[in-house]
């Protein structure tokens, strides 16, 4: 709970942050720019757990798994994630990190590293619950007197 906790000030942080700047600087920057700040935050905590062992050369199945993570999950994410922002606003993008306890539930599967049990499918279906909420449309709750000044 405390690491999901974390992740979602992350994320709260993570779209919050890039509001402002998405609008002069683009996705494509954001983008970028975050995961530029991330470099030497990474450094400094790889060299705390794993010292100078940390520059070591990958092997190959290594360099491979860090190539998809570098291409895939951190500059395609990040620009699909920053490049939807501003249409679907922080609140509803947000929802979509909601997503994630189901993916793992599936990839556990396809990949055999798990056999999910009842609290994982409760999880998720409390997760769906609370995705099927958040995405309800949100009616305006301006009273009818106010709305007439606001319209004029």
């Amino acid at each position: 709970v405390l690491l999901a906790l974390g992740a979602l000030g992350g994320e709260v942080g993570f779209s919050l942050l890039a509001i402002p700047l998405l609008p002069k600087l683009g996705a494509v920057r954001v983008a970028a720019y975050s995961a530029a700040v991330s470099v030497p935050l990474l450094l400094v905590a790889g060299f705390v757990v794993d010292g100078p062992r940390m520059l070591r050369v990958p092997s190959p199945s290594e360099a491979a798994a860090l190539a998809y993570l570098a291409v895939v999950v951190t500059a395609f994410a990040f620009f699909c994630w920053y490049d939807a922002l501003p249409r679907l606003g922080a609140e509803r993008a947000g929802l979509f990190s909601g997503f994630l306890p189901l993916g793992t539930i599936v990839a556990t599967v396809v990949l055999g590293t798990g056999h999910p049990g009842w609290p994982e499918f409760a999880g998720a279906a409390l997760v769906v619950v609370g995705l099927l909420l958040g995405l309800q449309p949100v009616s305006p709750s301006i009273p009818p007197a106010s709305r007439q000044t606001a319209e004029q």
